[in-house]
């Protein structure tokens, strides 16, 4: 049983799991929206999010901390530039996965954008109300049953 142990293997090795999930990251800070895998994307958003949080301190410690993460200079120059000031007041959740209804054509897998949000953008998109459905008839009669006075 897999009791307490967070995350997926993704059918690879410890060494090839996280060179996966490094060039997933420094795609998604470079293109701010890639499609990848759904497993993968949520993987990948793990990792990216623990990444953007040390970014937000903006020390020299942080710095070589996320440098020892991702070691790509020029990505993690944007990461502390331009990314993490665009978060500097939200407490968590910069990116999003969005499924998509195409499957890859090698393997039919289920693919998904993984990406960062935008300034001020709320995680949560507002869904257009439901349109309002007819009153059940039981409704009425459980209505009209409590208005009368018992006799």
């Amino acid at each position: 049983m897999r009791h307490l142990k967070a995350g997926r293997k993704l059918g690879r090795n410890a060494t090839h799991r996280l060179a996966l999930m490094r060039n997933l990251t420094r795609a998604l800070i470079e293109h701010e929206r890639i499609i990848t895998t759904v497993e993968k994307a949520k993987e990948a958003r793990r990792f990216v999010e623990k990444l953007i949080t040390q970014a937000k301190k903006g020390t020299l410690h942080s710095r070589r901390l996320v440098l020892a993460k991702l070691p790509d200079r020029d990505a993690v120059t944007k990461l502390f530039n331009e990314i993490a000031p665009r978060f500097k007041d939200r407490p968590g959740g910069y990116t999003r996965v969005i499924k998509r209804h195409e499957r890859r054509l090698g393997d039919a897998g289920h693919t998904a954008f993984l990406e960062l949000l935008k300034e001020g953008e709320e995680k949560v998109r507002a869904r257009e109300p439901k349109a309002p459905t007819a009153p059940r008839v039981a409704d009425e009669a459980e209505k009209a049953a409590e208005e009368k006075p018992p006799a």
